[in-house]
């Protein structure tokens, strides 16, 4: 976590002792967990604290999430990049949506072991999250991390943002290719790319990609389709 908190001090983010510890249990809590379940192929410190909870983190460099602002955060596996967001910003209120119930209940005791508040549990898939009327376009921000390519994560996501919110897709490889793609998807969603930021992860040296996607106008209430639909019949 030393690294955690040399390399988020470089970015102007200074961890204090609880949330140093907040990542430590987090961490010590990830590995426990995942000798039951398989959560996560990372269990190094190291690699943890960069690849998963630095890399959660980077949107922070790049766009405010200071403030009561509401975030889902789909398809969030083990909680990224949702949990160390709210970590490091606790005003946050947090929605997480999974499909595989069994990383919620571990979700579900880490949340309680860090004694975070505004954060809600989702077992849902995606397509029918925000098909519920009480959280269609109701969310400020919503993000995803390797979910699925960017023309499926758009139909998962863009419906669930607000009129002039904003979907983080956090991208590595091939995510160039990707954006080509998704363009006609995201015009379609009520989406506009704002702002696209591409980095190297330190230490390791491996590419990243964030894209900030602007909802610039109402989702058509036929999206998202019915699941499954999506990720074999791209927009």
């Amino acid at each position: 976590m030393k690294l955690l908190e040399s390399l988020l001090l470089d970015k102007g983010i200074h961890l204090s002792p609880l949330q140093m510890e907040q990542f430590d249990t987090y961490y010590r809590q990830l590995v426990e967990w995942n000798q039951k379940m398989n959560l996560t192929t990372i269990t190094d410190e190291e690699d943890v604290a960069l690849k998963h909870f630095y890399d959660s983190v980077t949107p922070a460099f790049y766009f405010s999430f200071k403030g009561p602002l509401k975030l889902c955060d789909v398809g969030s596996g083990a909680g990224f990049p949702g949990v160390p967001l709210k970590i490091i910003f606790p005003d946050l209120q947090l929605t997480i949506v999974d499909a595989l119930k069994k990383r919620l209940v571990f979700l579900n005791s880490l949340i309680e072991s860090l004694e975070l508040r505004n954060v809600s549990l989702f077992h849902e898939r995606a397509e029918v999250f925000a098909c519920k009327q009480e959280m269609r376009e109701h969310f400020d921000l919503v993000t995803a991390r390797a979910v699925a390519n960017l023309s499926v994560l758009s139909e998962y996501c863009l419906p669930l943002v607000r009129e002039h919110g904003t979907f983080i897709a956090l991208k590595g490889l091939h995510a160039e290719k990707e954006i080509e793609q998704a363009a006609h998807a995201i015009r379609m969603l009520g989406g506009s790319l704002s702002r696209t930021e591409t980095f190297i992860l330190p230490e390791e040296d491996s590419r990243r990609t964030l894209f900030f996607i602007e909802k610039t106008a109402q989702t058509p209430k036929k999206y998202p389709r019915k699941p499954g639909v999506p990720a074999k019949d791209p927009l």
